[in-house]
């Protein structure tokens, strides 16, 4: 490609969006309306940016982290836990009017999601002015990545500093009902990661997630609008891949359902991470395909023992 990923891969990656804790629900029985059902429930730290974080850490990045959580217990174990994942985490702010964010999915036996809700209001305590008050940590990093958790105000503010300082920006969509935030940025995108159906927001069209063609011109489509870097999740279909040179596809790797939760962090920092280390685009989405493989099968947000070797082990198979 004809530009760098990082203005300094040696750098950390600035992380900027929602940290909080994911609770999820995995039904033994199907669906009953109006009525108890039978959960095996699981709960851990969560939210896209403190999963992208903590995932680039463990994989040996330099990483900072800029979120909100309140000023309560589960704030201090989450900060303690993110930290000794080795997340530096003092621009996180605690808020006093917000308990900390909280995301709560229901999935089915068979580990797909059937409902996601979150309560991220404590996401509202990074204002431009907080933003602003840490303009310090942009001077230090190499790249900013940011989920669209953000107010609106926020994003701007991050994208107008991030573009003084010439930092490059990778972002994720974050839901359906968030992905319009990121419209008028995308022609400054360094990097994107939605899945069909936020790419289908973005780009005005809808696309069928399990179609291959269509996920590839759902990618193509925001290369056309600026973004260097798109990667778009198709679930078990795996993942398509569009730059202004090359293309491509990558399937799913076979694997048990555990915990659907973080799959797509630990995708986008995977490949995040390859590709500040100078690895190929096709061998960093590969790795970052694995990588979104192994924490399906683990019982939480983020594998603890996720490493570089363990990810070209995996492959190896």
């Amino acid at each position: 490609m004809d530009y760098e990923f990082s203005r300094n891969p040696e750098l950390p990656v600035l992380v900027i969006g929602a940290a909080g804790v994911d609770m999820v629900g995995r039904l033994r029985t199907e669906l009953k309306p109006r009525t108890s059902n039978p959960t095996n429930i699981s709960s851990s730290f969560g939210g896209v940016a403190r999963n992208v974080a903590e995932n680039l850490a463990r994989l040996g990045q330099p990483v900072t982290l800029i979120s909100v959580v309140g000023q309560d217990a589960v704030g201090d174990r989450l900060l303690e836990s993110t930290q000794e994942a080795g997340v530096n985490v003092k621009a996180v702010l605690r808020s006093s009017e917000y308990s900390t964010g909280t995301y709560l999915a229901v999935i089915n036996s068979e580990g797909e999601l059937l409902y996601g809700f979150d309560d991220m209001r404590t996401i509202d305590g990074l204002t431009p002015e907080y933003i602003k008050s840490v303009e310090s940590l942009f001077d230090q990093a190499g790249l900013v990545f940011m989920d669209m958790n953000l107010p609106k105000d926020t994003i701007r503010r991050v994208m107008s500093i991030a573009h003084q300082k010439q930092l490059p920006v990778c972002a994720d969509p974050t839901s359906q009902a968030l992905a319009s935030r990121l419209s008028p940025y995308l022609h400054r995108l360094r990097m994107i990661v939605p899945n069909c159906h936020e790419a289908g927001i973005l780009c005005g069209r809808q696309f069928n997630p399990s179609s291959r063609r269509e996920a590839m011109e759902a990618a193509q489509c925001l290369v056309a609008e600026g973004v260097q870097i798109v990667i778009i999740g198709m679930a078990a279909f795996g993942v398509c891949y569009a730059t202004s040179e090359t293309s491509g596809h990558v399937p799913a790797l076979r694997s048990s359902v555990i915990d659907p939760t973080g799959v797509g962090d630990a995708l986008s920092a995977t490949v995040i991470f390859g590709l500040l280390n100078d690895i190929p685009i096709d061998d960093a989405v590969r790795l970052g395909v694995t990588a979104a493989s192994l924490t399906l099968q683990h019982r939480g947000t983020v594998l603890p023992d996720l490493s570089l070797e363990k990810l070209y082990d995996q492959l190896g198979i």
